[in-house]
């Protein structure tokens, strides 16, 4: 016979480790079929309103979407939907906590149109996250890839809370301009990641959208699109080979020219290692890949 899993209680040996299933009812032992189609004739579904009264209906559907792409079978997880309603939890606290920091209705005043060219190195590359994410974000979901969309707003989630974290270093050591530059990324952060999870979440971003000052009602508002501006790089990294074998990376102004690439990746330590005592024959410059240099 079958029971239904919440019928049903592990005992766990000295270890803490899961060693016998039974039932609460009157711990008569059970044997695990281990993981199964759900079916109503083997009473082993998930009661979807126990789930909601638990967790909320926003859980449920975030981890629905996040936990398996729509053409394959969903494999229920308990521990996913703990992780589910923990990354909501982290929003909700988020959200509040930069509130609580920059005001009611802050976020709404900024703005892609906010001045960017002076923020930090480290602040402008938060922004390029945020923004490569959404852009990738919305190729997904032009896909229907909705579990790498539910992905996608994890991410950003985590450049917002590295950028709050990177403002509340920078107030620490009075370097005003960088604090600012670091709040204005994540209240525009917050306005993309709202958007972006507002299908799958409907609840708690609309309540946060308008607790947050961005406007009475998220469904009015337009969806988000990838600033290029923000897509843009200071720096890029490029492969450099001798002879065709790797043997390190450089960094260089994403501006810069042929000539300047050569001399980064002629002057990189390992490159002078391996051409030393030698004649440098050439050097091929791949723009936005590779450096050869041939001896």
């Amino acid at each position: 016979a079958y029971h239904n899993p919440a019928e049903i209680e592990w005992r766990l040996d000295d270890k803490g480790q899961r060693a016998q299933a039974v039932l609460k009812a009157d711990g008569e032992a059970v044997e695990s079929g281990g993981i199964g189609t759900m079916s109503k004739s083997k009473n082993n579904g998930v009661d979807p309103q126990a789930l909601i009264e638990t967790y909320g209906a926003d859980t449920a559907r975030f981890f629905m979407m996040f936990a398996s792409p729509p053409e394959q079978t969903l494999e229920w997880s308990d521990s996913g939907v703990q992780g589910a309603y923990r990354f909501l939890k982290r929003l909700w606290a988020f959200a509040h906590e930069h509130q609580g920091e920059r005001g009611p209705g802050a976020g709404h005043q900024t703005s892609r149109q906010a001045d960017w060219s002076n923020a930090p190195p480290q602040q402008r590359q938060s922004r390029r996250e945020i923004h490569l994410t959404l852009k990738q974000a919305n190729y997904d979901l032009n896909k229907h890839q909705f579990n790498t969309v539910a992905s996608a707003c994890m991410k950003i989630l985590n450049a917002l809370e590295r950028a709050s974290g990177a403002a509340k270093r920078d107030r620490a050591r009075d370097t005003t301009d960088a604090g600012a530059a670091a709040d204005s990324i994540v209240a525009e952060g917050m306005s993309v990641l709202l958007r972006l999870l507002s299908p799958i979440a409907p609840h708690i971003t609309h309540e946060l959208w308008r607790e947050l000052g961005y406007g009475e009602d998220i469904l009015h508002a337009p969806w988000p699109e990838p600033d290029s501006a923000a897509l843009e790089q200071d720096e890029i990294e490029l492969v450099v080979q001798v002879n065709g074998k790797l043997r390190g990376n450089i960094r260089v102004a994403s501006t810069a020219g042929k000539e300047a690439i050569q001399a980064a990746a002629l002057a990189n330590e390992q490159v002078r290692k391996f051409v030393a005592g030698q004649s440098v024959r050439k050097v091929v410059v791949v723009p936005g890949r590779l450096v050869n240099v041939v001896v």
